[in-house]
């Protein structure tokens, strides 16, 4: 009994994992090979239909794109505060809101953005009556284009949450042992800090592309025409008529899904490790 002790710790933890990962995946895989309550893969060949391959192809360029934007500019943003006092009062205002930031989404952010640059914003009408730019005009932001600009709302602050532990790992020592081989900056960060960081960066940019390609609230609520992306294609293989008969195509989506996801976290994982070994 007393081995077991140190277990039952975790035990609420490895409930909630059961309930909300294990169960749900284990039914998804369950439904996406089945159909009508027999084992089939129909499910699984309508994965290769032109609309559904625009959607996937879709979904991981609007991920890729808003993953590069939010990496490269969170980085930034990081450095930027990670020069300052590390118990100043910036990094403390920058940290908190991005705490908020990143996890600001759903119908709230889509109505936010609708709000300020739909067809009847604040700022494209301001912009339009004094610059004439015809945003109240466009549509763009319930498109693609939309989707980049509001999923870069989210994904910079926790670029700057995920990516502020390695540049604290980078130690003032490395830099004046740098300096007093006769290293100049360029030399330093091209030799020293930049392959130091590559491994926590890329596995950031990981995480980003896993958060934006799984990211559905916002979407939903600003996308009200087509699925453009697979988690809206999901929503219609639940919701339309089109297929009827086809009840557990969503799931098949939603294996494609966890196929991506699961392999983009493969590599975040692998590249944590690497990082762990000099950020302590």
């Amino acid at each position: 009994m007393a081995r077991l002790r140190p277990a039952l710790g975790v035990l609420p933890f490895g409930v909630y994992l059961l309930i909300f990962l294990v169960v749900p995946t284990v039914t998804v895989v369950i439904g996406a090979f089945a159909d009508q309550g027999r084992p089939s893969l129909t499910n699984l060949a309508g994965l290769v239909e032109p609309s559904v391959l625009t959607a996937l192809l879709n979904s991981v360029l609007v991920s890729a794109i808003t993953a590069v934007i939010g990496a490269v500019v969170g980085a930034l943003a990081a450095y930027a505060v990670v020069t300052g006092r590390p118990d100043g009062t910036l990094r403390r205002l920058v940290t908190s809101v991005c705490g908020v930031l990143a996890q600001f989404g759903g119908v709230t952010l889509a109505f936010a953005f609708i709000a300020t640059l739909g067809i009847s914003g604040v700022v494209s009408t301001w912009l339009d009556a004094h610059l004439g730019t015809g945003l109240t005009s466009s549509v763009w932001l319930f498109g693609l284009q939309g989707l980049v600009i509001v999923y870069a709302y989210f994904q910079i602050p926790l670029m700057v949450i995920v990516f502020l532990p390695a540049l604290d790992g980078i130690r003032v020592q490395w830099r004046e042992a740098a300096s007093s081989l006769g290293a100049s900056t360029w030399q330093y960060w091209r030799h020293v800090g930049l392959p130091l960081l590559a491994p926590a960066f890329l596995g950031s940019l990981l995480l980003l592309f896993a958060n934006s390609f799984a990211a559905y609230a916002t979407a939903a609520a600003l996308v009200s025409q087509g699925s453009p992306i697979l988690p809206l294609w999901i929503r219609n293989a639940l919701t339309s008529e089109v297929v009827l008969g086809r009840q557990n195509f969503a799931y098949a989506l939603a294996l494609e899904m966890i196929v991506v996801v699961a392999l983009v976290m493969a590599g975040y994982s692998l590249l944590v490790r690497r990082t762990a070994r000099w950020v302590r």
